[in-house]
């Protein structure tokens, strides 16, 4: 059964790209391509409730009241350095996005997450304010970056992602019940190095042919 804060979008596009992502054999530049693609397609869903208002507009036959965007704009809050990967297909869909970085490292012996930078855009408490990062495995990381956020002001926030463990998903709904999150799949488990099973791998080493 789905946890009731967590979609899974199961578009047909988004399942065949995860599908070629999760290939070894993929390169890193078709990795890259495949990130950038499916990042688009899950914004339509991360943004589905972005507020809307009338304005008034010429076609050319007449005048109309017209749905524009509402409020201020939306924030985009990357979690370095995988979540950049994301963060670009996003914003060719929203450019006028307001953009920021939280940067958090796993120590690899307590899996518990490290800060080592933060600048995110002004009034947070007035912005949909969405997290992107590829990976959900323990939700440690991503709940201490949506801790900054609501100490910074942000209330209204979005967690986006490409794959999420169950570990991780249960985490962030003890961490951030008001948080919904947005994935293309949800796979079994983590291993015992906080990898997801059967997942694709290290997301940033993939993304950027490190190792």
């Amino acid at each position: 059964m789905t946890p009731q804060h967590l979609t899974i979008v199961t578009h047909p596009l988004v399942q065949h790209k995860l599908t070629l992502m999760r290939d070894k054999s993929t390169s890193t530049a078709g990795f890259r391509r495949l990130l950038r693609e499916i990042s688009l397609l899950l914004a339509y869903e991360v943004t589905r409730e972005l507020d809307l208002t009338q304005t008034t507009i010429e076609t050319p036959l007449c005048e109309m009241q017209a749905p524009v965007l509402e409020g201020k704009k939306l924030a985009l809050i990357s979690i370095l350095r995988a979540g950049n990967g994301l963060l670009d297909g996003i914003l060719e869909l929203i450019p006028a996005a307001r953009v920021g970085f939280i940067g958090l490292y796993r120590d690899p012996e307590t899996l518990q997450p490290v800060q080592y930078y933060s600048k995110v855009p002004a009034e947070l408490d007035a912005r949909m304010v969405i997290v992107v990062d590829p990976m959900l495995a323990t939700g440690n990381s991503s709940a201490a970056a949506i801790d900054l956020l609501k100490e910074k002001g942000a209330r209204n926030i979005r967690f986006l992602c490409l794959l999420a463990a169950p570990e991780g998903v249960e985490r962030m709904r003890q961490a951030h019940p008001d948080v919904p999150i947005v994935t293309a799949a949800l796979d079994e488990r983590l291993n015992d190095h906080g990898y997801i099973v059967p997942g694709l791998g290290d997301a940033g080493d993939r993304m950027f042919g490190t190792k």
